[in-house]
């Protein structure tokens, strides 16, 4: 059975600062047994995955690593009116999709949950490494205490 409500880590590990999202679910994954109502998920690099993880939900927390012109390491919550995607996609894999267009096409479908926060993150690195920038890991309580009083709300 599907919880209510689900946290979605995006990114890529891989890529220093892309796999913040990733980073902070499993994280949160620590927390699960005190939030019983949600699913915390790695959805990776998501692509059209993301669909089948939000569908039938009441709220879906999206995390990942967005460029806002912030300084790095500064983290926003924005709901999807609020966010305008400049994301240019290769169209070579299903992997690959911009998460509004993910969005738009779940609420298409009568599929998309009642609400949706997305936590993005400015990265300070986006490079081949497995290890966060030091400007990211030093906020990462600062994150996860953000991303769980969103739960609490």
């Amino acid at each position: 059975m599907r919880k209510p409500v689900v946290v979605l880590g995006l990114g890529n590990p891989l890529m220093a600062d892309e796999g913040i999202g990733v980073y902070l679910v499993e994280r949160l994954m620590d927390s699960a047994t005190e939030y019983p109502a949600v699913d915390f998920v790695d959805a990776g690099t998501g692509g059209v995955s993301i669909l089948y993880h939000i569908e039938g939900r009441r709220k879906a927390v999206v995390i990942d690593c967005a460029f806002m012109g912030e300084p790095p390491g500064a983290i926003r919550r924005f709901t999807p009116e609020e966010v305008r995607s400049t994301k240019v996609l290769a169209h070579q894999s299903l992997h690959e999709a911009d998460l509004m267009r993910i969005i738009a096409m779940a609420r298409q479908l009568g599929e998309a949950p009642d609400q949706i926060v997305i936590f993005g993150i400015q990265p300070e690195r986006v490079e081949l490494g497995q290890d966060l920038s030091r400007t990211l890991t030093e906020r990462i309580d600062e994150y996860i205490s953000m991303i769980l009083h969103e739960l609490e709300s």
